[in-house]
Formats: structure tokens, sequence, C-alpha cells
């Protein structure tokens, strides 16, 4: 079983949200996310990974703009 980590989404319209993604075999996450908004595709933000300074808190997604 692959293991997962919770990452917080910074800015854009999924500000203070957290995702749950797989770590890839070297221990890391995906490098970007994409966000979907209600209508799915359409809505879809980007969000791409950051190291975090925070305590106990090793990446973030912080917000690049809209998929489309």
């Amino acid at each position: 079983m692959a293991s997962t980590v919770q990452i917080p989404l910074v800015g854009g319209a999924a500000d203070g949200e957290t995702v749950t993604v797989e770590l890839d075999v070297n221990g890391r996450p995906p490098l970007t996310h994409h966000h979907l908004g209600s209508k799915g595709l359409a809505e879809a933000q980007i969000y791409e990974l950051e190291s975090d300074d925070q305590p106990g808190r090793e990446w973030i997604y912080a917000w690049r703009g809209p998929a489309v």
C-alpha cells in the first residue's frame, strides 16, 4: 500500500482546504495538484508543490491560477 500525506492548499478558491496525495517511491508528493471546481475541469485550479517552514508541515500546494 502506498504512503499518503495531507497537504494544505494555499491561495485561490480552495484556500484552507487539505488534500490527501500518494507519495512516490522517493517519499515525495506530486509536483502539482489540479483542484476541480463545481463544474469539474471547466473550473479547475492549479496548485504547485512548495516546501514549507512551519513546524509539522513539510509541504504546501500554492495556487498558481486557473487551468484553462
